[in-house]
This record gives C-alpha cells, structure tokens and sequence, in this order.
C-alpha cells in the first residue's frame, strides 16, 4: 500500500484493449506485474502526475530457453501495443525486453516504429544482477521521448 501510484488494474489482454477506453490515464503501466514500473519510477523522483508509459512485454517470443519463433510467435505483442502507443502518445516510454539474439530483430522493428513516430530512442542491455538479483538474465531496457512536443 502506498509503494505505487493509485490507479486501476485492467486484467484484460492487451489484445482487448481500445485506446478509447483508456484514455485520460497520466500513466499507463502495461503488462506491469506487480507494479515494477510504477514503483522504479516513483524511486527515481517521477511525480504520479507526469505522463509516462511503461510496458514489459512478453519475452517468451525471444528468450533463449523459449521455442525461439520470434516474432512469428502469436505471444509477440508489439504490433498491438504499438497501435495504442500511436493513439494514446504519451510523452515518454520506458519498456523493457530479454536481450538475447532474437530479441535484436524485434528491437529493430521497435525502435524502427519508435522513430518513424517521431520519438527519440535509446537503449541499454543491463543484467539483473546490476540491480541486486542474484542472476545474470540480460534485459534490454529502453527509453524513448516524443519529439518537438
């Protein structure tokens, strides 16, 4: 209680999801667990009430443990968030992905589609053990900004 911002928990697919529906949010945290985002963020001195999107998207798709189908596999989710992302245009997107090879191909499509959006895109590949965990497991975190806003 307390630790993330208030706000409603949709526990619908994403792929059920109408940007009309959700609109008016100042932050929309997709595919959040429990709360990792908005509770990174809220640490890192981000006010509830700035605008942001945050999403963590399946890795299943790209992981190397996985059958590694890619973005062939029906659990690669980017198209569907990418249409509400296009709708909703929130200032800032923090989102995170496994860094792995097959994960490259779909970082090149999203940050291809980030930039054709007119936001500026950056990346970093961290492991979890930066952060404290006790395991390697490479993540590929981004953050991208809308442009001349």
């Amino acid at each position: 209680r307390g630790l993330i911002a208030d706000g409603d928990v949709d526990d619908r697919s994403i792929v059920d999801v109408r940007a009309s529906e959700v609109r008016g949010y100042t932050q929309y945290h997709w595919m959040a667990g429990i709360g990792v985002w908005s509770y990174a963020l809220r640490r890192a001195g981000w006010p509830d009430d700035r605008p942001v999107m945050s999403d963590s998207l399946p890795c299943q798709p790209f992981s190397a443990a996985g059958a590694q189908r890619g973005l062939k596999d029906e659990r690669h989710l980017w198209p569907v968030f990418y249409e509400l992302f296009k709708e909703l245009r929130p200032p800032v997107l923090f989102g995170e992905q496994v860094s792995s090879k097959d994960a490259m191909a779909w970082w090149d499509v999203v940050k291809g589609d980030l930039n054709a959006s007119g936001y500026a895109t950056v990346a970093a590949d961290i492991p979890a053990s930066a952060f404290g965990a006790p395991h390697i497991r490479q993540r590929l975190y981004f953050v991208s900004e809308r442009q001349g806003a």
